[in-house]
């Protein structure tokens, strides 16, 4: 009798919670990961060397990722997305901003930061630390990345993919998979934006 009773509470303890409010689906695209990193940040600098964190980009969206210049794939590939995203915003992208966080601080100088994402589009940052900035601007998105060596004695960085999309208050963040659409992304910045 008791082991009835006892399945009769919990099949209306979960009735009751399956009647609860419904939830609605998300209007973006990207996933809305806020609460996981509604807190993190980086301690890093620009290529003219000015310390940089996400407080100095509030009031804009921000799209943030991680990767290295000497990356053959990804890396290019995103910042080619972003750069067409940017077109797509048309006067909407003066309110954006993509940070590009290198994991490769040992090879990616300052010199090779103020080339390589502005290559891409001239208001693209990049952003550099020694190895233990880098490790804990990493460590707060919960980005992983590992060195790989090569056969010619060099190496490669295998490195999370994906973008953060952060609000201009820093109160909402989302995660975009790489090659997302780039109309999916600007939709995305677009509602950002609307939300301030």
């Amino acid at each position: 009798m008791l082991l009835r009773n006892f399945g009769w509470a919990m099949l209306m303890a979960m009735m009751l919670v399956a009647c609860g409010e419904p939830r609605l689906p998300s209007p973006f695209k990207a996933s809305d990961v806020t609460a996981q990193y509604a807190g993190a940040d980086f301690h890093l600098f620009d290529a003219q060397g000015q310390a940089r964190s996400l407080a100095d980009y509030r009031g804009k969206v921000v799209a943030l990722f991680f990767g290295y210049v000497h990356c053959p794939d990804v890396c290019p590939t995103t910042l080619a997305d972003m750069a067409q995203v940017m077109r797509l915003l048309g006067a909407d992208a003066d309110r954006v901003q993509v940070l590009f966080v290198t994991v490769d601080p040992e090879r990616d100088t300052r010199e090779l930061l103020a080339q390589y994402p502005p290559a891409f589009h001239p208001a693209f940052v990049g952003l550099s630390g020694d190895a233990q900035a880098t490790a804990e601007a990493a460590r707060a998105f919960n980005i992983l990345y590992q060195k790989q060596p090569t056969k010619s004695g060099s190496y490669t960085v295998d490195h999370s993919a994906g973008t953060f999309l952060i609000s201009p208050s820093g109160r909402k963040v989302l995660l975009s998979p790489f090659a997302q659409q780039p109309e999916w992304l600007a939709q995305d910045i677009k509602l950002l934006l609307a939300m301030q």
